[in-house]
């Protein structure tokens, strides 16, 4: 009677399981592979995503993640439908055989049982009144006959009962002994599904590098705020796209503004500019008549570098460069340190100090003389390595900063006499500005020996007065406040 009750209780838990089990199934339960893997939401999401793909085309990069991201899905649909397929094989078969078989076949025993039980005990009452007619009947060869008869009908129900008895026994005695491997089948669901995801898994795992490595090859990541390093490599570069892109457009429109980094550009505008360089556009025609703007543009490239132009690891080489109280050993001391920069960061510098040296040319028109230069653009070139406010950040450059690149400015060519005259245009992309007009004054190139390290000094050399270091305090409050200032018109 107890395993009878649990039974009846274990084909109904099984039967709401196995209806549970088939809900979460995403294919059609009964069906072949092929219809069931067609019929997966994973299948329909995978041929979209390349359906979409190749209407994108491949100048697509959303197009190429698509279609590689597609195919990915439908790998992961065919190890959905071998999991479900194995479930249903080996778990929900089982459990429908349990609940809608096994169990009803031994309960239906149970009822025949009832039955034959009811035919035994009719039978044997009719044999029970027949051998009281013999005692009281007078026909008593008849009734004793019709009583044999009876007899052997109630040995008959009698062993049917017995028989049906027994089978019903050893079938639920099997069913209690067998419950360890009923309940098996639940453990085998987790494990199915455990080794349904560890195979998803490996699967991405596997094809992720590939995506995401073909996403990097595709992809050209935003300049600003990106490594200079990691710029050139991307983009296949020597000199950045913002600083070729704005010197060249300041070439063309912005030697002859007065204020030149010193006047802020409409924010706008700048953040449009930054948005297209970041693009890696050469579509820029409607930024030249705005040379404010091209200029925030290229300070706000060099700013934003995670490492200065004129890097972290030589500020302290440089700080002591511009401390050197005698002007020629000075300038001696920053041709040293700038010629250990690493091989991008000198490039870039070069073709930056030249610009600038061609900018300074025009000084009589755009008021930009390489001090001037030197006070706003200096600190967006070179920074200590700290953590602080901007007066903080002003203050640590101060003056150095321009006592380094002031000097630079002014002696480029000695600096960097390799191609005294830069092709600005290093990429090609930008068409050429107009020539300068004959009478601008251009530098005269500076005696130096290239085959020593010792520098011949510079023919035209304004730092040579050892009195301008006497005034050096004074001049580091003044420029602590102008460079404040720059800074906060930038802003």
């Amino acid at each position: 009677i107890k395993i009878e009750r649990r039974m009846e209780l274990v084909r109904v838990v099984s039967h709401n399981a196995h209806k549970r089990m088939v809900a979460c199934l995403q294919g059609q339960i009964g069906t072949d592979a092929e219809k069931r893997h067609k019929k997966l939401p994973l299948t329909a999401l995978s041929q979209a995503m390349q359906d979409g793909g190749n209407q994108l085309g491949e100048e697509s990069l959303i197009g190429k993640m698509m279609e590689m991201c597609g195919d990915a899905e439908n790998r992961l649909a065919s190890e959905l439908m071998q999991h479900e397929m194995n479930i249903e094989k080996e778990i929900l078969d089982t459990l429908n055989q349990l609940a809608e078989v096994d169990i009803p076949n031994i309960l239906k025993q149970r009822r025949q049982l009832a039955k034959l039980v009811l035919d035994y005990d009719s039978a044997r009452a009719r044999w029970l009144q027949a051998t009281k007619s013999i005692i009281s009947g007078t026909n008593t060869q008849a009734l004793t006959a019709k009583a044999d008869s009876l007899k052997e009908e109630v040995d008959e129900a009698m062993n049917k009962m017995e028989l049906c008895k027994d089978q019903l026994s050893a079938d639920m005695y099997n069913f209690f002994s067998k419950e360890a491997d009923y309940a098996r089948y639940y453990v085998m669901l987790l494990e199915a599904q455990a080794d349904y995801h560890r195979k998803s898994l490996t699967l991405l795992e596997s094809v992720l590098p590939t995506i995401q490595a073909q996403q990097d090859s595709w992809t050209e990541k935003p300049a600003f705020g990106t490594a200079l390093d990691e710029h050139l490599k991307r983009s296949g570069r020597e000199i950045a796209l913002p600083i070729e892109a704005c010197v060249m457009m300041l070439l063309e429109t912005g030697m002859n503004e007065e204020g030149l980094f010193r006047i802020a550009a409409g924010a706008s505008k700048l953040k449009k500019l930054k948005a297209a360089l970041d693009c890696s556009t050469s579509q820029l025609e409607e930024f030249y008549s705005d040379p404010h703007a091209v200029a925030g543009a290229l300070k706000s490239y060099l700013r934003e570098l995670p490492e200065p132009l004129m890097t972290y690891q030589l500020y302290d080489e440089w700080t002591q460069a511009s401390n050197v109280p005698d002007p020629d050993k000075r300038l001696q001391a920053l041709w040293v340190t700038c010629n250990q920069l690493p091989k991008n960061n000198k490039a870039n510098f070069r073709y930056l100090i030249k610009f600038l040296a061609k900018l300074a040319q025009e000084s009589d028109v755009n008021k930009m003389t390489p001090s001037n230069i030197a006070i706003v653009l200096g600190p967006n070139l070179l920074w200590a390595k700290t953590e602080g406010s901007l007066a903080e950040m002003a203050a640590a450059t101060s003056v150095h900063v321009v006592t380094i690149i002031e000097p630079i400015i002014q002696h480029a060519d000695w600096f960097f006499p390799e191609g005294m005259d830069v092709d600005f245009n290093v990429s090609g992309m930008f068409s050429m500005p107009a020539p300068l007009p004959n009478n601008v004054n251009h530098l005269t190139p500076p005696d130096y020996d290239s085959g020593t390290i010792e520098r011949k000094r510079p023919g035209s050399m304004r730092l040579t007065d050892n009195r301008y270091l006497q005034y050096l305090p004074f001049f580091t409050c003044v420029f602590k406040i102008v460079l404040l200032c720059s800074y906060w018109s930038t802003m």
